[in-house]
């Protein structure tokens, strides 16, 4: 499993989206699923999976999927171009 496809798994799973969805357009609040309480099982799963620690900026600055990418990241999590 690449790791997109697990940040696609950690979305699926924290917002219970269907695995079809439009992830590259996905933002926080863009769809009902993605509220407050969705975002912070979002966090704690993206952290499960990935075996890393968010800070609160993170948190704060997780507003998409592009952006969950990249802050992984900078967590040393790579992906493929």
């Amino acid at each position: 499993m690449s790791q997109r496809d697990k940040l696609i798994e950690a979305y699926v799973e924290a917002l219970e989206i269907p695995k079809d969805s439009n992830f590259e357009s996905l933002e926080f609040r863009s769809i009902k699923e993605w509220n407050s309480v969705a975002h912070i099982r979002l966090i704690a799963e993206i952290e499960t999976m990935f075996d890393v620690m968010l800070s609160t900026d993170d948190v704060l600055n997780l507003s998409s999927f592009s952006k969950s990418i990249e802050i992984l990241e900078t967590h040393g999590v790579k992906f493929d171009a």
